[in-house]
């Protein structure tokens, strides 16, 4: 590896957040995905959630709409909604979905520098009352226009600039959160990547 790689590497390293992720459940689209994908690969966000209790697990990703994010991130699969939240609860003590009800939060409301995980459900049936049971709130994105939703790479989009606003305000990216074991894990996986 070459000294300018270690260096760009290290400098990608600096800024990966341990604490902020997305789960994704049941979206169809491979390309909403990968554009999911790309959005928190740009946000420094070190791992992802896809579950898929209904179609069968993609492993690969296109590289052309997710600009190969999937390599850069580690993604977690799951067969069935209840083991991925079990996964998720072990790290993220704040897991918020975007589902439309009374009780719902506006993102702007949320605090997003606390562990946190973001679900967004597929893109024609939203959350899964399952999904909605794990989860510790509802927030929506504000809007005045009369389609009250987003496509979902939009939203997720939306809310993890959202999340990277507040994160780098409170300084979560001027000093490195990763731990030692995620570090190595990360640079074994990236050495062998070429870009």
């Amino acid at each position: 590896m070459t000294t300018e790689r270690r260096e760009k590497i290290n400098s990608l390293l600096d800024k990966r957040q341990n604490d902020l992720t997305v789960i994704l459940e049941n979206v169809f689209d491979p390309h909403n995905i990968s554009a999911v994908m790309r959005t928190c690969d740009a946000i420094g966000m070190m791992e992802m959630y896809i579950i898929k209790s209904k179609l069968p697990t993609r492993k690969r990703w296109n590289d052309r709409s997710s600009a190969s994010a999937n390599k850069w991130m580690v993604v977690h699969y799951f067969e069935d909604t209840k083991s991925c939240f079990e996964a998720v609860r072990k790290k993220y003590n704040q897991i918020y979905c975007t589902h439309l009800n009374e009780a719902a939060k506006g993102l702007y409301e949320l605090n997003l520098t606390h562990p946190t995980a973001l679900v967004f459900g597929n893109e024609h049936e939203g959350v899964t009352e399952e999904a909605l049971s794990y989860c510790n709130g509802n927030f929506i994105i504000p809007q005045v226009g009369i389609i009250q939703s987003l496509n979902i790479s939009v939203a997720c989009a939306v809310s993890m600039y959202e999340a990277f606003r507040q994160k780098e305000l409170a300084g979560h990216y001027h000093e490195r959160k990763i731990t030692i074991d995620e570090q190595a894990s990360l640079l074994k996986k990236w050495e062998i990547w070429d870009y």
